[in-house]
């Protein structure tokens, strides 16, 4: 289990969470031993890219059914590889100090349909410390939680268009396994735009 979460890119607890929550088949066992394979590995990995284009835990454990088909839904959605954003494990008083009281049942209804926050029992997990990061300061410096989470979603959107326009690009004149590579390209691109954006943005009258 530790080398397999190890080379899946997240913690042993969440991969605990995700064969409770059935999104990973069990493991072939051989007495007390636990085997996991390519198969499993490559589930997680489909798992981590539908959270990071905004599908929930719930979306996705409604679809794990297809995973038993003989196609992986990674692949028909063409996912691959993990996420570069690390999950953050919370209680709901960590929760709720990161966001100064904002923490209503109306923000985390919100924050879950972005796909931005699951529960592993008792606790909860955001999908990505660096959102999480940012958003609590945007709150901290008094803008409301609501408007973050309005903002972030208007963002997902801009990031779903960035990212196909850059796949595009690469496979229009590379090949898929190219990708990776690339990518962090992609996010200097995207960084240095949005740097001059806000350069032009605030000379404005």
């Amino acid at each position: 289990m530790e080398e397999l979460a190890r080379l899946a890119g997240i913690t042993v607890r969440t991969l605990r969470f995700y064969r409770e929550r059935k999104l990973i088949p069990p493991p072939r066992r051989e007495g007390r031993i636990a085997w996991y394979d390519d198969h499993h590995l490559a589930r997680l990995r489909t798992i981590t890219a539908l959270l990071e284009r905004g599908h929930t835990l719930s979306g996705i454990a409604e679809l794990a059914e297809a995973f038993e088909h003989g196609r992986d839904v990674g692949d028909l959605l063409g996912v691959g590889g993990p996420t570069e954003e690390e999950p953050v494990h919370l209680t709901p008083e960590e929760l709720a100090d990161h966001f100064a009281g904002e923490a209503t049942p109306e923000n985390l209804a919100a924050a879950m349909d972005l796909g931005y926050l699951g529960t592993d029992g008792e606790e909860i997990v955001h999908i990505s410390r660096r959102l999480l990061d940012v958003s609590s300061a945007l709150v901290h410096e008094g803008i409301p939680l609501a408007a973050v989470l309005a903002a972030a979603k208007q963002v997902r959107t801009h990031a779903d268009a960035l990212a196909e326009l850059f796949t595009d690009l690469v496979l229009d004149h590379a090949t898929p396994e190219d990708l990776p590579r690339l990518r962090p390209l992609a996010r200097s691109v995207v960084e240095a735009e949005l740097s001059l954006a806000l350069d032009r943005r605030m000379r404005r009258p």
